[in-house]
């Protein structure tokens, strides 16, 4: 268990190095069916996984100037409060219709990054002006889809970053780790002692995680921004596909 734990904990570390996302959707069905959690601890267990392994990778990503931190830090903040209302609809939709909608939107966010992919590349970020309405509104829809899909992640928060921002990949993967820290910090304080964490189970998976965020960030380096977004577009529908059949199966 502990071999599978680190080997899949690579793996979701190097989707979220390199991709800056992809972390929660991968971690919750590895700890529920690979290594046997009940489903309340892994969604519990992964915060812990996802939210250590990112920040991790925040530092990695920061040291190669691809973190900017008061968008990040604005765009969480304002994803925070959002999140409660999307949470609050969340209750009272079918979690079938959920997992229907949130394949739908991944799809959506797949077909921007490939359009994103062929076109040329964007502006300079230092010749550009992002207006912190952008910002603040982008990160308020974020949050508000996080809290009613309850799973968003970086599949919503890095098409935004690159299509509402107009961030390079790079810097859309390591600003999305932050949000992705922040996000995961509240929802596990949320959570204080609502579950029992199994560090058995957690420690080694997290560790690998890590390794694999920081093997992730050096691929995000060396791999064209362009290689990088049609990958991520790729793993979305890919993703979506497999929630799509889920639901559908029942």
């Amino acid at each position: 268990m502990t071999l599978l734990g680190m080997a899949l904990g690579g793996l979701i570390g190097l989707c979220l190095g390199a991709l800056g996302g992809g972390g929660s959707i991968l971690t919750v069905p590895v700890l529920v069916y690979a290594l046997g959690q009940s489903a309340q601890s892994a969604t519990t267990g992964g915060l812990v996984v996802v939210g250590l392994t990112a920040v991790c990778s925040t530092w990695s990503h920061a040291r190669a100037g691809n973190v900017r931190w008061g968008a990040g830090a604005a765009f969480g903040a304002s994803g925070i409060a959002a999140s409660y209302g999307g949470t609050a609809l969340n209750r009272l939709v079918n979690p079938t219709v959920l997992m229907l909608c949130f394949a739908a939107l991944m799809v959506v966010s797949a077909v921007a990054m490939f359009r994103r992919g062929r076109t040329s590349a964007p502006v300079p970020e230092r010749t550009r002006k992002t207006p912190v309405a952008r910002i603040l509104a982008s990160g308020l829809a974020v949050g508000f889809l996080t809290g009613f899909l309850g799973v968003g992640g970086g599949f919503v928060i890095v098409p935004a970053l690159v299509g509402a921002l107009g961030y390079e990949m790079p810097v859309a993967v390591g600003t999305s780790l932050l949000v992705i820290a922040i996000n995961s910090a509240v929802a596990l304080a949320a959570r204080a002692g609502e579950e029992t964490l199994h560090w058995a189970v957690i420690a080694p998976l997290t560790a690998a995680a890590v390794i694999g965020s920081l093997l992730g960030r050096r691929a995000s380096a060396r791999v064209p921004s362009a290689t990088l977004t049609r990958a991520f577009a790729t793993l979305t529908v890919a993703v979506a596909g497999y929630l799509a059949v889920r639901c559908a199966v029942g």
